[in-house]
């Protein structure tokens, strides 16, 4: 078809049909294409919903990080570490608990119960309470802290206590994970604990009480099942130390450990 060659000067272009098919004089429309209906268009563009606001949606999460066995000097340990919320995007409620069994008595156990809300897409303010129930008599703290990820992917834990008879503590925690390959993964974590006064009770004294730091090889069968084995060291310092010479206890100890890392 010649473009360059029609005279529009001579259309009428009054006579033009704008409606659902574009006729021009002398085109006949093929008769075997429907002409579109309001029908038509409904089925081809149905009415969509609106922007969804996620944090509505009520999810969870529980990570029980470490189920291990520890081959201590003391005997056999089976320790444990976990982790859970429910909530949405913004708000969440956040479980944590940890401690250990040696020989099948309890040494230490705790369990804490925070209400935590976004203030970054990788960082929660949180706020709750702590509860011990060993070593001694159950002992309540108030806490508050911030959690989440820096950078590299490396996961930080910040937390101050303040506990009855007016003790005070800090907790510091750390971990990053180290993809060998993509199932094989190693992990170095680290805590640090510190205290405002002694608690000759409680075997801790003020100031850096213990560190502990591990390092954890774990492979992963699936996303949500992962075994693993690795090494933990911890030492005690200042009078912590001091009170653990006094009863006779290791001022450090490595330990051999082997668990298994479960997700739902």
């Amino acid at each position: 078809m010649g473009h360059g060659a029609m005279d529009h000067s001579k259309m009428n272009h009054g006579q033009m049909k704008h409606d659902d098919t574009l006729e021009m004089p002398g085109m006949v429309h093929p008769s075997f294409i429907p002409v579109l209906t309001d029908a038509d268009r409904e089925a081809a563009f149905p009415g969509l919903q609106g922007h969804t606001v996620h944090d509505k949606y009520l999810a969870w999460f529980l990570l029980l990080d470490q189920l291990e066995y520890q081959d201590a000097n003391e005997g056999s340990t089976l320790s444990w570490e976990a982790t859970a919320w429910v909530g949405g995007d913004i708000n969440r409620f956040w479980f944590r608990s940890e401690g250990e069994r040696t020989n099948g008595v309890t040494e230490d156990a705790e369990i804490q119960a925070l209400y935590g809300r976004a203030i970054s897409p990788w960082w929660d303010v949180v706020a709750g309470v702590r509860q011990d129930f060993k070593p001694e008599s159950p002992q309540t703290w108030a806490a508050l802290g911030v959690q989440g990820m820096a950078l590299y992917g490396f996961e930080a834990e910040a937390t101050a206590f303040v506990g009855e008879g007016g003790q005070t503590a800090a907790r510091f925690e750390g971990e990053y994970d180290i993809l060998l390959t993509n199932r094989l993964i190693l992990q170095p974590t680290a805590e640090l604990n510190f205290y405002g006064k002694d608690d000759p009770a409680r075997g801790v004294g003020a100031g850096l009480a213990n560190t502990e730091v591990g390092l954890r090889l774990r492979y992963e069968i699936v996303r949500e099942f992962a075994p693993y084995i690795g090494v933990t060291w911890s030492r005690a310092y200042g009078n912590t130390a001091d009170m653990a010479r006094d009863e006779g206890e290791d001022l450090d100890e490595a330990r051999f450990v082997a668990g298994i890392r479960l997700w739902f």
